[in-house]
Order: C-alpha cells, then structure tokens, then sequence
C-alpha cells in the first residue's frame, strides 16, 4: 500500500511520461489530493488510477511535477538518492575514463536527478539546483556525493553553491551564493587550478558565468586544435580562452582572442600566462568585429571560432535568436576567405539541430558560399542527453568549410 499523495493528469500528460519526459506541467493536471506540500513527492496516476511515476511537486512553478522514479518498489530515503549517486558517477567512470579531473557528475534530468547540476573542478564541486524537492533534500543529497567519491579515492575540499540565477524564483526559491556547510573547515578561495586536455585553467566558481567554467565543450576544443595546424585562428566570444589555447598548442599561425566582456579577457590572459602562452586579445562586440574584418579586402583570419552565449532562454523568442544565429554566421562567413574554416555552436536547447543548420544554411545563401560539413558534435559524455528529453540536448557544435 503506497501512502504517497496522488496527482491524476491527463491524457497527453500520461503520453508525455511514457515517452519519457519527466516533466508535468500545470496544464496537464486534472485533480490532486488536499494538503500536498512544496517539495513533497506524489504518486502520479492517469484517470484510470493507474500508477505512472512518482516526483516532487511544486505549486509554484509551472512543472507541477518532476518525475523521479517509474518504479512503485522505490522508498525515498538516503539509500534512495546514495544509489542515484552512484549511477551517475560510475557512468562518468566509464565515458570519461580517467578525465575526472573537471567533469560534470550531475545533470539533472539526465541522471534522473532533476534541477541538480554538480560539476567538480579538481578538489571543489559547484553546485546549482533549480528544483524545490531536492534543494530542500540537498543536506541528505550533496553529502552523499562527497561519500560516493571518497571511495574512490577523491577527497573534495569544499562544495560551493552557484544558487544566484533567475530561474529560482520561478520555483519559489531565494537566490544566493556561498559554501554549503556540511561540517568541515570551509576553504577561504573562491578560484581552483583544473587541468583539460593537458591545458590549465584558474576557474572562479564564485564569479565566473554559469559554474565558473563550460565543461561541455571539452573535446570540441580537441577538434580545434586538430585542425588548427598553420591557420589564422579567430576565437570569438573566447570567456577564459580556451578554444584560442587548444589552437594555439594545435600549431596555429596566428591566434587572436576576442570577447565583449574586459573580465573574461583578463581570465583569458591569467590562463595563457599559466601556460606560457602568447596570445594576442581584443574587447569588442562580435558582430560588430566580424562586420569590420568581412569589409578588408585582405581576410585575416581562415578559422573562425563563433560559441556565442546562448540567444534565447525562451520558446517566445526563439524566432528572434535565430536571426541572430543566421546574421553572426553570416558575417563569419563573409569574413573569411574561400577554403577558410568555421566553427559555430549554439547552447540554447529552443533552437534545435534542424532550425539551427537551417539558420546556418540562410546565412550560406546570404554570404553567397557554399559548405562543406566537416563534423557535427554536442556536448562531452559526461553531460549526457536523455532520448525523449530535448532539454539535455542543447549543445550543438558544427565545423565548415566556406567553398
């Protein structure tokens, strides 16, 4: 006999859980027991009282429920979460072999976890949650983290929380950011030391966007520097510069570094210096710096870097934000010579594969070129997409010849 709280839905939100998105939103809700608590975990059930999974419920937000388990044998205790842990950090084990140094250990819904993101960079993991039931679990959850990497030898020195974003007000959470107490001495430094793809990087958690520090990107920059060999390399939207170092050590000509942002810029040079690197940087708005190179008659660069933050937050301006896509192509494109090279991504998960190579393809037409697709990839194995779920699969990263 399961004492849990009920939640009846409808007929297209039962659809949607078995096609395996985890996800009920408010529309779908057709009843629900009294007295159901923020944060509490409720059996979802169809009409037909028939059991479809069970998750956290929020009245707050506009995902009532967030689906954690599918299976009615499940208890939600500390062995619960502990298991859920370990799953996700054996899988890392595997995909990532011994490339743990800085990966992400949790990924929300793709680790049926939903909300959480944990990334550990070296000795600190950074955490941020964006789901009411397991911030108000995370003294049971984050712990066990600590626990689960412990056997394998990893001692972590501190868990700092990265809770300044927007989108917990939607879920009736206060926004903040510092170390989350869990009975250790707590480190003083807010920066750490991470080592990727054999290049060192000093991320600030505490200030720098998102974590502190796009893991994601991980191996895409192995395809830069690959291919970098004797080329003129323009890495815009650089942050800490790391495409600009991965084709620097892959034999680059030339590199250039270039951001809006003065602070990124300064995180970029502190990183080269670290690595006894000698990059050239420039501060300035990337399309108004690919306009100025694309009217030279001499192009200068023949590989042109585009990972731009992400145009849209919101299906509502989804329309817009691929514009934008199609213009900053479009201007790279027009910037570099024929036989030049581009590589563009877009992180936002509203523009999906099909709009995104369809806004690439308008600029093509526009500048007057043609393609030739080199490789398209998404984001490293240790930030896996969940089939049935579209929200895990945001990162798009695709590499062109201009002909």
């Amino acid at each position: 006999m399961r004492n849990y709280k009920k939640i009846v839905i409808t007929n297209k939100g039962e659809l949607s859980i078995r096609s395996g998105h985890p996800w009920v939103y408010e529309g779908e809700v057709i009843n629900k027991d009294n007295n159901i608590s923020n944060g509490e975990i409720v059996d979802v059930i169809n009409e037909k009282n028939k059991y479809l999974g069970s998750g956290f419920y929020n009245v707050f937000s506009k995902i009532k429920v967030r689906i954690i388990s599918k299976n009615t044998n499940d208890e939600f205790d500390e062995n619960f979460f502990r298991r859920r842990i370990e799953y996700a950090w054996n899988y890392r084990k595997v995909v990532m072999g011994n490339d743990l140094n800085c990966c992400r250990i949790i990924f929300g819904e793709a680790d049926f976890l939903p909300g959480l993101t944990v990334d550990k960079y070296n000795d600190i993991l950074v955490v941020q949650i964006l789901c009411l039931g397991i911030d108000i679990r995370k003294n049971i959850i984050l712990p066990l983290i600590i626990d689960t990497l412990k056997k394998d030898n990893i001692d972590i020195k501190g868990i700092y929380e990265r809770e300044d974003v927007a989108i917990r007000d939607l879920e009736g959470l206060n926004q903040f950011k510092g170390w989350f107490n869990y009975g250790k001495e707590l480190p003083i430094e807010t920066k750490t030391l991470i080592e990727e793809n054999g290049l060192k990087y000093l991320v600030d958690f505490e200030n720098g966007q998102k974590t502190g520090y796009f893991l994601d990107q991980k191996y895409n920059r192995l395809l830069v520097r690959k291919m970098s060999k004797g080329l003129n390399v323009l890495d815009c939207c650089t942050h800490v510069g790391s495409f600009a170092m991965n084709a620097y050590l892959g034999g680059a000509n030339n590199v250039v570094a270039m951001d809006i942002s003065e602070k990124a810029l300064e995180d970029a040079k502190n990183n080269f210096k670290l690595n006894n690197i000698d990059i050239e940087t420039r501060c300035g708005d990337v399309f108004d710096v690919l306009k100025d190179i694309s009217l030279k008659k001499n192009k200068e660069f023949n590989f042109i870097i585009l990972d731009p933050p992400a145009f849209t937050k919101s299906r509502k301006t989804i329309s817009t934000a691929l514009k934008g896509y199609e213009e900053i192509n479009y201007l790279a494109m027009k910037a570099l010579p024929r036989g030049g090279f581009l590589a563009t991504a877009s992180c936002s998960h509203f523009a999906s594969v099909t709009d995104f190579k369809k806004a690439i393809y308008n600029a093509s037409i526009k500048a007057e070129v043609n393609l030739k697709e080199i490789s398209f990839t998404g984001a490293s194995p240790d930030h896996p997409i969940l089939v049935g779920v579209p929200e895990t699969e945001y990162l798009k990263f695709i590499i062109y010849q201009v002909v």
